[in-house]
């Protein structure tokens, strides 16, 4: 596993390190040891999966806070996404930068996403679909959210955002 930090603090791009030949390619995508190498706790309490039919629906800005905080590896196994991810620590030097990475079900590139970070992503493709790992399980009543288009973050998306659901649209701007 190939692991890249990226300009946010504790968050990484995490590439597959492939052994290829004429069949195909056999890589790890899971070594604990290689987590806990690069200072991440690899505790996986449930593993999530998100279908999504049309490109253009955004999903997230979402997150949680300490006790419920919970630390996330996104990859996509179908499909395409624009994932980006938003620093929310308050006393984090990088507090609402944010950072965006394609995941493809082509480059099965995954990105750990620290605690306190907020998650969204803009699918690219029709019929998408995610696998993701979370630290801790949910913890109904302790979500926070920001809108994808909050000026104050500014995110570039590479496409329109066409479909968003009721929930994500109401959440606040900074």
């Amino acid at each position: 596993m190939i692991f890249t930090e990226t300009p946010l603090a504790g968050a990484f791009v995490i590439d597959l390190e492939k052994i290829e030949d004429d069949r195909g390619f056999f890589a790890r995508a899971w070594a604990t040891d290689e987590f806990e190498a690069h200072g991440i706790d690899a505790t996986v309490a449930q593993t999530n999966m998100s279908r999504t039919l049309k490109a253009g629906t955004f999903r997230g800005f979402h997150w949680q806070d300490p006790p419920y905080g919970e630390a996330k590896t996104v990859r996509c196994i179908s499909g395409a996404v624009h994932n980006v991810i938003i620093d929310m620590r308050p006393d984090s030097p990088t507090h609402r930068q944010w950072f965006g990475v394609d995941l493809t079900a082509d480059n099965l590139r995954m990105l750990f996403i620290p605690e306190q970070f907020a998650n969204g992503f803009l699918i690219m493709e029709d019929d998408t679909t995610l696998l993701y790992n979370v630290s801790r399980p949910y913890g109904p009543g302790n979500e926070h959210g920001i809108r994808w288009d909050d000026p104050t973050i500014g995110v570039q998306w590479p496409r329109a955002v066409e479909h968003v659901s009721d929930k994500d649209r109401a959440w606040p701007h900074l």
